[in-house]
């Protein structure tokens, strides 16, 4: 196997172990997190219904701005971004879903980014 097969297999066996145990309600819904190589995405899912509650993400023209920004720091504003539009649905508590992305650098920033706006998880 080549290194990317492999590194897309570990990716995958970590995240069918932890979908397992992550569901989302709709009082508290699931906030998955895609990591691709220049930009992030996250959405609230409410797995009972399947439908997507609220989403962000880098590709937004109002979130990537004119600024140079890292990733990383991209990646905490759409976290920030998420979190508020969270408010605005009335959502305060979710359950965080990494989606076999290991929790370090940008899904790091993300999450911290989502419980400075004001989520719980």
């Amino acid at each position: 196997m080549k290194k990317q097969a492999q590194k897309a297999a570990r990716r995958e066996r970590r995240r069918r172990r932890s979908k397992r145990h992550t569901f989302g309600t709709e009082s508290r819904p699931r906030l998955v997190v895609y990591r691709s190589l220049s930009h992030i995405y996250g959405q609230l899912v409410d797995d009972g219904s399947g439908m997507t509650v609220v989403a962000a993400s880098s590709t937004e023209k109002k979130l990537s701005g004119s600024k140079k920004q890292t990733k990383v720091e991209l990646s905490t504003v759409v976290g920030k971004e998420l979190a508020e539009r969270a408010k605005k649905s009335k959502i305060s508590k979710v359950v965080f879903d990494r989606n076999g992305f290991l929790y370090h650098g940008r899904v790091k920033a993300f999450a911290e980014g989502a419980r400075e706006g004001g989520l719980e998880f």
